[in-house]
């Protein structure tokens, strides 16, 4: 069997039907005979392992792992343990892909593109190491969905994803003292060796173990290049008492990620924890935020 040129990480949770989409959508990638799918399912369920029994129910090479019950940063390193391309795309179980995504990520990482480019104290330009890059693709809503109020402001606000942010470096490589707050592991490719040397930290609830990967890639030299046109659409509905439960669990997590990881970035200190303070008084969409997100530091103290 030849080497694929990619291997497509998906892990997944009880989500059956979304993920039989998910792959429908990864069956009319334009490169897919390159292409290996491993789909990892964080903890046993029957439906999904029904959808596996047979490889032949699917046009492309499917492969299915399973695992004890962890996260989702244990089922990525599975996967990347299983992976055989010489490159690998984090995916998501509800993270539907435009036909040519795969093949975007592919010649960007094959240093195909023109302005892979960052520039030198001195204004010169010079190539950067396609080995040392990974590359974020373009994620929003699915327009099928009903977008509710709380999905666009998490949106515009960042706090899903924040791409108005980086708007400016699109086709570009990011600042490296930011990159790693955009380190979107629902849509990012890299070199699966850099992938195999940075595993994911293994936690034992939701939240920010991409962004702490995402922080040791860059003090390795690691470069993230946003590659906007590659686009994939989230399938996902989320309302406002999700979403405030949600920021609750990040505030814990934030906590717990910080004490493993001195490099962790994302715990509000000083002015910023004041702000948070401030803005947990008000009665809007960002202050009922900003107040789930004390009561999960809270929750980390008691």
């Amino acid at each position: 069997m030849n080497t694929p040129a990619l291997s497509v990480v998906i892990p997944t949770h009880k989500r059956v039907d979304t993920l039989r989409e998910c792959l429908a959508h990864l069956e009319r990638q334009t490169m897919r005979d390159s292409v290996e799918v491993i789909v990892v399912s964080d903890g046993h369920d029957d439906a999904t392992t029904a959808l596996f029994r047979t490889q032949d129910a699917w046009k492309m090479n499917v492969k299915f792992f399973e695992i004890e019950k962890s996260q989702q940063g244990v089922a990525r390193n599975k996967g990347v343990q299983e992976a055989r391309g010489e490159y690998v795309l984090f995916g998501q179980d509800d993270i539907f892909l435009a036909a040519d995504v795969c093949e975007k990520h592919v010649k960007v990482l094959q240093g195909c593109h023109g302005e892979l480019v960052e520039p030198r104290p001195s204004g010169v330009l010079r190539q950067a190491q396609d080995d040392k890059v990974a590359v974020l693709g373009f994620t929003t809503w699915d327009p099928a969905l009903k977008i509710t109020p709380v999905m666009k402001w998490l949106e515009k606000s960042g706090w899903q994803f924040g791409y108005p942010q980086i708007a400016a470096y699109a086709h570009k490589l990011l600042p490296q003292d930011i990159q790693h707050r955009f380190t979107y592991t629902s849509h990012i490719s890299l070199p699966r060796d850099i992938a195999l040397r940075f595993p994911f930290l293994s936690t034992d609830i939701y939240g920010w173990e991409d962004i702490e990967w995402g922080k040791r890639l860059a003090e390795n030299g690691v470069r993230l290049f946003y590659e906007p046109d590659a686009k994939a659409w989230h399938h996902h509905t989320i309302t406002m008492e999700e979403s405030l439960k949600r920021m609750e669990t990040l505030g814990t997590s934030a906590m717990q990620m910080a004490k493993r990881s001195g490099s962790f970035d994302r715990v509000p200190k000083g002015w910023k924890l004041l702000a948070y303070h401030l803005l947990a008084l008000l009665p809007t969409m960002r202050g009922r935020h900003a107040k789930a997100f004390l009561h999960g530091i809270d929750i980390f103290y008691n």
